[in-house]
């Protein structure tokens, strides 16, 4: 991309995003830097760090020489992503913010007010990249594949791709470190966030308890024992190992010889009995998949790949499973895996890559066991 252009840098007071903005400086680029304001019901607890972050994202913008305004999507965010969060997880699946806030708020709130302020293109500091190829544009991973963030991107449209840079895509995350205290970032230094976008680093169980109803239930054993009781099905992942409470419960003839102390893991949840079953030992057969269906299917290209060999991640920091993709006429799709895979949960996203291109994806509504 030679000619240079109007380009909208999301600021996020984060390292990433302001190496982002020096380097389309660097080519020559006019950039302006916005700082996205998502969440505001609780602004002034020690977890909600935005006053903090927009400080940061300020002070890179001083440093760099370029302007930033700062924008409240709050509302859009919790009509769009909040809700439907919560509604999942009502529903006892856990479903993945990050993703529904790329696609309806960073791609589609942000990009419809850049383009308002006469950008030709916006900017973030996610670790993906954007290929063009025969007028087609691909997502592609990040060269730095600890850091990837193709998986949370996996539903950015053509238009959407077609507008986007991530120029820290191109390099390693030790590299980005370097730039920034290079040319002297305040945040050079800054520990990465981590944590779901608006509950940021609070107790999980203790943030939805304000929306979410406790229902307790029963705990039970694949044998049907009653182990305690739990607080909620909202409040547990498949997969889950800590905070069950029934630590230092025993299993008699622990499955393949899993002994008395290995740990629990939450294996199923049944809504219709409000019922926890958990299981003892990582590699119990309740816990491994060979299949898996989705639905809400998203393709970067606009339609839906052939039928065949790929594979794909079932949640973010997982290595890549070989998979046979099956799409279905609805707009569905099945997977297969050679390997069976560790906790498939309904409501996160499988996401599918051809080498180093991702393909889009959906989200898990239901998986075949062992």
């Amino acid at each position: 991309m030679d000619l240079k252009q109007r380009v909208v840098v999301g600021l996020s007071g984060g390292v990433d995003s302001a190496v982002t903005a020096h380097l389309l400086k660097q080519q020559g680029h006019e950039v302006v830097g916005i700082f996205m304001k998502n969440w505001e019901d609780d602004d002034d607890s020690e977890y909600c760090s935005s006053n903090v972050d927009f400080v940061d994202a300020a002070s890179v913008a001083d440093v760099l020489g370029i302007e930033i305004e700062h924008v409240n999507f709050a509302a859009d965010y919790k009509d769009r992503v909040f809700a439907e969060f919560l509604r999942e997880y009502q529903a006892g699946r856990t479903p993945n913010p990050d993703v529904l806030c790329n696609a309806e708020i960073k791609f589609k709130a942000f990009l419809d007010h850049a383009m308002r302020l006469g950008a030709e293109k916006i900017a973030t500091g996610h670790y993906a990249r954007v290929r063009e190829r025969e007028g087609r544009f691909e997502l592609l991973k990040g060269l730095d594949e600890t850091k990837d963030q193709s998986y949370f991107l996996h539903r950015l449209t053509q238009a959407q791709l077609s507008k986007t840079l991530f120029p820290v895509g191109e390099l390693r995350k030790t590299e980005v470190r370097r730039i920034a205290e290079e040319i002297g970032l305040p945040n050079a230094k800054k520990k990465d966030s981590t944590g779901i976008c608006f509950i940021g680093e609070r107790p999980f169980r203790e943030f939805l308890n304000r929306y979410i109803q406790k229902e307790p239930g029963a705990i039970k054993d694949e044998r049907g024992r009653t182990l305690g009781q739990h607080q909620g099905l909202s409040f547990y992942t498949l997969g889950q190992r800590q905070g069950l409470g029934i630590g230092g419960v025993k299993a008699k003839g622990a499955q393949r010889g899993a002994g008395d102390h290995a740990p629990w893991f939450v294996a199923r949840k049944d809504m219709e009995s409000n019922t926890l079953w958990v299981v003892q030992g990582h590699d119990h057969p309740w816990l491994q998949s060979l299949a898996l269906d989705a639905d809400d299917v998203s393709w970067t290209a606009g339609v839906a790949p052939r039928e065949g060999n790929y594979a794909a991640k079932t949640r973010y920091r997982q290595t890549d499973a070989a998979c046979i993709l099956a799409p279905n006429a609805n707009g569905a799709f099945h997977l297969d895996f050679s390997d069976a895979q560790w906790a498939v949960t309904p409501g996160q996203s499988a996401v599918l890559y051809d080498g180093e291109i991702c393909l889009g994806g959906g989200v898990i509504s239901g998986k075949t066991g062992l």
